[in-house]
């Protein structure tokens, strides 16, 4: 197995590439995946791209994807899973992916894979039929030189894509555990902490205590515990009345 053949398993495949050097497919017989690709048609400026492949890292505390020109018409992010996911949780991240990035741009002009079908983006580097041009994994600091024509005329080294992959990273399980919990919708919760059956006097305080320190109870309610506690403890100090025994001191 060569060295791009050894770092492309490493980073996307779920099984060993067949013996005729075909390539093998992105989603196993369980609907499973290691690799999950962004791609940004060459309508969308450079520019944003790259300021995509900045805020999954910078913003998101993700390793960066590898960035591939697609050989037709832009440019590829293809995320590393380190284990593989099921194909219901990469369905999940690759539509908040879209939410987060893709909001304003176009349906035709941001793709991702894997898809509902069970489909996965052709696996890079490789020749594009019908033009004879080549997807290939470029450097991130070189893409606007891409940007007009995101692809190769000829095959690319394949040292050389190696070598580009041999840095890069997959996305450990706790971070991909994070997006999975991110993709999720918010939990609804009350606006008002739960009214204290009658409370009268110490009792309330001791009701609003607590909630505010039960781990259990969601912390929107605690917040509110603690803004409805400040007016016991800002409640004046009370000197407490000083009384004497009758006749203690009489003369």
């Amino acid at each position: 197995m060569s060295r791009l053949h050894t770092e492309l398993q490493r980073l996307y495949l779920l099984e060993d590439f067949p013996a005729d050097d075909t390539a093998p497919a992105l989603i196993d017989a369980q609907g499973r995946v290691r690799a999950i690709v962004v791609e940004l048609a060459r309508a969308i400026p450079w520019e944003r791209v790259a300021a995509f492949w900045h805020q999954v890292q910078d913003e998101w505390g993700l390793p960066p994807p590898a960035l591939a020109v697609s050989g037709r018409d832009g440019f590829q992010l293809w995320f590393s899973l380190a284990v593989p996911v099921p194909l219901a949780e990469a369905l999940d991240v690759v539509q908040w992916l879209r939410q987060q990035y893709g909001a304003d741009v176009a349906p035709a002009q941001l793709r991702t894979w894997p898809t509902p079908e069970h489909q996965h983006a052709p696996l890079v580097p490789a020749v594009q039929g019908g033009t004879g041009y080549w997807s290939a994994f470029i450097v991130p600091g070189l893409g606007s030189m891409f940007a007009e024509e995101p692809w190769l005329e000829r095959a690319p080294s394949p040292d050389a894509q190696a070598d580009l992959l041999q840095p890069l990273q997959s996305i450990a399980p706790a971070a991909w555990s994070r997006m999975v919990q991110q993709c999720q919708p918010a939990p609804s919760t009350p606006s008002a902490v739960p009214a204290a059956p009658s409370p009268a006097g110490g009792e309330a305080y001791h009701f609003l205590h607590r909630v505010m320190n039960d781990a259990t109870v969601p912390l929107p309610l605690r917040i509110e515990a603690a803004k409805a506690l400040l007016p016991y403890s800002a409640r004046p100090y009370h000197r407490a009345p000083e009384t004497s025994i009758p006749g203690e001191f009489s003369h």
